[in-house]
């Protein structure tokens, strides 16, 4: 599955690059944009969870080579994270924030003129560079009191109240949504998903989850002026 996601960008930019030229005139743009996230983390064995809500913003440039095609390069600020659902617990609460700095580099695909739809798809990669958490007091004092019970292993699935043990980060995203030129710059609107390739806490065999991948939805709206 990895491999095949991992394929899918290489297909689309070779189709870019021998696709049949034309009299096209190429146009190159900057831009800046932000927007919500809606996060999670595919945790396995599964936690339980409710949505993490965060915010991104950051720079993008986009680059038109051909009719319908072109890419999209970004650098961008954004929180990510999850939030644990405690529906038998209700004094229980438990919340996760990982800011990271990430690089998406996207082929984008359009159709239309002065109103398009577009499509963007490709990789990206990201660096953790800070992370916070707020847990309840009652969870808290649950955890302590379970811990200090000799060989009670509570304590080991918990692990992903620690700190994150890999800051490096990649994977796949891909959006679709409207953008619409102007005689003042473009503006994109898009919905996007990130499926997460990487892991934020060690898988080895002896470690308790195998699995802790960032899945996250995004709301973004980009505005561009161009340069060429």
């Amino acid at each position: 599955m990895k491999r095949f996601l991992l394929i899918i960008p290489g297909i689309l930019c070779g189709f870019m690059l021998f696709a049949q030229r034309t009299d096209f005139k190429q146009e190159f743009f900057l831009g800046a944009g932000g927007g919500m996230t809606f996060s999670s983390v595919d945790f396995v064995p599964k936690v339980s969870q409710k949505t993490h809500n965060g915010f991104q913003g950051g720079i993008s440039a986009k680059y038109i080579s051909e009719k319908h095609l072109g890419l999209i390069l970004e650098m961008n600020f954004v929180q990510r994270g999850w939030t644990e659902d405690y529906e038998n617990n209700p004094e229980y609460s438990y919340t996760r924030t990982l800011n990271y700095f990430e690089v998406p580099f996207m082929t984008h695909i359009y159709f239309g003129n002065n109103s398009r739809f577009i499509f963007n798809i490709g990789p990206q990669i990201s660096y953790l560079l800070s992370e916070s958490s707020s847990m309840s007091e009652a969870l808290a004092d649950d955890i302590a009191q379970q811990q200090s019970v000799e060989e009670n292993s509570f304590a080991v699935p918990e692990e992903r109240y620690e700190n994150a043990s890999h800051k490096f980060d990649y994977g796949i995203i891909a959006g679709i949504g409207f953008a619409l030129k102007t005689g003042i710059g473009d503006f994109d609107l898009e919905g996007r998903y990130y499926f997460g390739l990487g892991d934020i806490l060690n898988n080895r065999r002896e470690d308790y989850y195998s699995r802790s991948a960032h899945r996250i939805i995004e709301a973004k709206l980009t505005y561009y002026f161009k340069l060429l």
